[in-house]
């Protein structure tokens, strides 16, 4: 399954393994970068490679709009997926 923008998903690997992130860009077949809103923020995603992501069948849909048409999100946007997801 490849990972789309906006799609939320669960780190498997590296120092923040079990953190909850959005994909907020699809670099290539092999990399995106996530965030976030708290310790990965907007200003500055981290790029992931896809294998090390469990990729959840969720999609939050307003910020996979907004990123689409290239408008800005914020941090509590994503913090507010997120909650929604999780909670």
């Amino acid at each position: 399954m490849n990972a789309a923008v906006g799609q939320i998903v669960i780190s498997r690997a590296g120092r923040d393994a079990g953190r909850t992130f959005v994909v907020v860009r699809v670099i290539d077949d092999l990399y995106v970068e996530i965030c976030d809103g708290d310790l990965r923020k907007v200003e500055k995603p981290k790029k992931k490679k896809i294998k090390h992501l469990n990729i959840t069948g969720k999609i939050a849909e307003g910020l996979a709009e907004k990123l689409k048409n290239g408008d800005r999100i914020t941090n509590a946007e994503i913090r507010k997926a997120l909650v929604d997801f999780v909670g």
